[in-house]
């Protein structure tokens, strides 16, 4: 965690759980997310988007330097999958907790097309899109939602 690359791949730490790393990831992308929420939509859409453009940087040099295509530890892509999810919600629990599980349900079963972007693509723009993917699946769901309440 000395290398900054590493400290933010593995989400300052959170992808060092011995067990569900990526939900830990999660779990620290919400503090992260709820602060840029504060400042409009604007900021958390630049947020999002300067997340997985970082993170295809980040995340494919952590895993270069590891020698280890997306070790379960890189997390950064579930931040920014995260930051992606709530773009459709308000900040609050009930919405927090939802795009939680929903974003959580896809990265883990990974659907298609979010399985092809998985497995055929490499590096840094393999491991982030998978989860960015995930998070538009689970911000349009919330957006349905949100449309009928």
């Amino acid at each position: 965690m000395r290398d900054p690359v590493h400290l933010v791949a593995f989400g300052f730490g959170s992808g060092l759980s011995p067990w569900a790393p990526g939900t830990f990831g999660t779990l620290i992308a919400i503090p992260i997310v709820l602060f840029v929420m504060q400042f409009g939509f604007a900021a958390h859409l630049g947020f999002a988007i300067f997340a997985a453009l970082f993170g295809i940087y980040v995340c494919g040099e952590s895993a270069r330097r590891l020698g280890v295509h997306d070790h379960p530890g890189i997390v950064w892509d579930e931040i920014a999958g995260f930051a992606v999810t709530m773009l459709t919600v308000p900040a609050n629990v009930y919405w927090v907790l939802a795009g939680f599980a929903l974003f959580r349900l896809f990265d883990i079963w990974k659907p298609w097309p979010i399985r092809e972007a998985d497995h055929r693509l490499s590096g840094g723009l393999g491991i982030m899109l998978d989860d960015v993917i995930a998070g538009i699946f689970a911000a349009a769901i919330l957006l349905g939602v949100r449309n009928i309440l």
